[in-house]
């Protein structure tokens, strides 16, 4: 369970894409093959696999600076690359999300590329092109004034070390003690067993095998060896560790305790890039102002996702907010959106594949007749949204007499039926601009009305929706409530 969903919500919402992240680490250009493996090869007892398609995408830190923009960020990348082919190619597939990159080209060490070979989803063979070793003190000299060029403009700087010769010793303290200066937190997913080059940094994400190496202790001794990562935050002034335990999830380290977010039961296919995940997550949690708890749920939560996708693929903002999904359904409060929340959900709900339903109405004095129409127009589609008249547009509509219930309990009450996913609530006569907003695949209305006298129907014709009329319960209506009110 989240800690803080609504304060999670809103973040994703509308803090996210607010946020600038500066990613410095080893970036790198990932290849993939993908074919068939029917038998084996004459000439040797290996696989052969027949090549179907070619793909090639960012890696390394390339990878955290494409999750931090498909969770809606803007990212600057800094790093090596070697002035090539391969470098333009990173470039180009990082600009068609908005990530500026501010590489150094080294021309003796080429762009780093990984080619991973796959047979159906499991991967046969993976090819590394690169030269490893240190760089000239001028490459390194020329990567920190880059990085100072962008300090100022940026809400949170990533670590992203894949021990490739960017994050030495000498690179990584001025760089953290330049973003602490500027109180700019600094997140790191460290390489080295050796986390002093890390001091001073706001946490350090390592793995399981990564936090037993810097401490020392076996990681089948869980409990001593989060135990001496306490006094790793202590000794290397970190404000907490954050550590991914593989299936067991993700432990909140401080000086004084640690907590751990169990992993939830989801099926693996590639754990490759969860980490980037998670400290993506974590970077724009932390900055957005979230607590550390809740920062790690949701990256505990991301986490999951990534690792039932083949390849390093990034995690999409979508796909987190569907995730949260059965969270949302349990605080009902979380329902009623405004008219840009409705749409981030809808286009999150649409990216996953469902198709969305519409219906409005006044709802005062929700009763039989209305749940009757709300759980038929749900029956059309994957979601539900329901919009409802504002107390002066019910007053306009019914007189001023009405509503009997206000339009926040009305919303409320509605947000809390399982067969409502989204609740808003419209000022004008009709519900036509939410309509418009939202771009349902159903719009649904209850009673004697025929297609054409539907508001919004030419409208959502033009993009291939439908309009489906649901017959209403007889001998139910607001008005005979309050009538029998008075009677009584």
């Amino acid at each position: 369970m989240i800690q803080q969903i609504h304060a999670a919500l809103n973040r994703i919402e509308h803090s996210w894409p607010q946020l600038r992240v500066l990613v410095l680490g080893d970036v790198m250009l990932d290849r993939y093959i993908r074919g068939e493996v029917a038998r084996i090869s004459p000439e040797a007892p290996v696989p052969v696999v027949r090549a179907i398609h070619q793909s090639e995408q960012p890696g390394g830190a390339a990878n955290v600076a494409m999750n931090l923009a498909r969770l809606g960020a803007q990212v600057t990348l800094v790093g090596f690359t070697g002035g090539d082919d391969n470098e333009r190619a990173l470039s180009a597939l990082l600009a068609r999300d908005g990530i500026q990159s501010d590489f150094i080209a080294a021309p003796d060490f080429p762009t780093i590329t990984k080619l991973r070979i796959l047979g159906g989803s499991q991967q046969m063979l993976r090819l590394d092109s690169e030269r490893l070793g240190p760089r000239p003190i001028d490459h390194t000299t020329r990567l920190i004034a880059a990085v100072e060029r962008h300090l100022d403009h940026c809400h949170a700087v990533i670590l992203s070390d894949y021990a490739k010769g960017v994050l030495t010793p000498e690179t990584c303290q001025p760089v953290i003690l330049a973003a602490r200066r500027r109180g700019i937190p600094v997140l790191v997913d460290p390489k080295s067993a050796d986390f002093s080059r890390y001091r001073s940094a706001t946490t350090i994400c390592p793995n399981l095998g990564e936090l037993s190496a810097a401490t020392a202790i076996s990681a089948h001794d869980l409990t001593s060896m989060l135990h001496a990562g306490q006094r790793l935050v202590a000794d290397l002034d970190l404000d907490f560790l954050t550590a991914t335990l593989s299936e067991k999830g993700i432990a909140l380290v401080t000086g004084v305790d640690f907590q751990i977010d169990s992993a939830k039961a989801r099926q693996v296919f590639d754990v490759s890039g969860a980490g980037d995940t998670v400290i993506s997550v974590m970077a724009l949690s932390l900055t957005s102002g979230l607590d550390p708890l809740t920062s790690i749920q949701l990256a505990n939560l991301a986490a999951g996702i990534v690792v039932g996708k083949v390849g390093t693929v990034p995690i999409e903002r979508f796909e987190l907010l569907a995730a949260l999904s059965p969270a949302i359904s349990l605080h009902a409060a979380e329902k009623v959106v405004s008219r840009a929340e409705l749409q981030t959900r809808v286009a999150s709900w649409r990216a996953n594949g469902e198709r969305v339903a519409f219906t409005n109405g006044c709802f005062d004095l929700l009763h039989v007749g209305h749940i009757t129409v709300l759980e038929q127009s749900r029956l059309t589609a994957d979601r539900l949204v329901v919009a409802i008249n504002s107390d002066d547009s019910v007053r306009r509509l019914k007189g001023p007499s009405r509503p009997i219930v206000g339009e926040r309990e009305r919303a409320r009450v509605l947000s809390a039926l399982g067969c409502v996913d989204a609740v808003a609530v419209f000022d004008e006569d009709t519900p036509l601009e939410l309509i418009l907003a939202a771009r349902p695949d159903v719009l649904i209305k209850g009673g004697d009305y025929s297609v054409e006298t539907v508001v919004g129907a030419a409208e959502i014709a033009s993009w291939g929706g439908q309009v489906r009329i649901v017959p209403t319960v007889e001998g139910h209506s607001t008005t005979r409530l309050i009538e029998r009110g008075a009677g009584g």
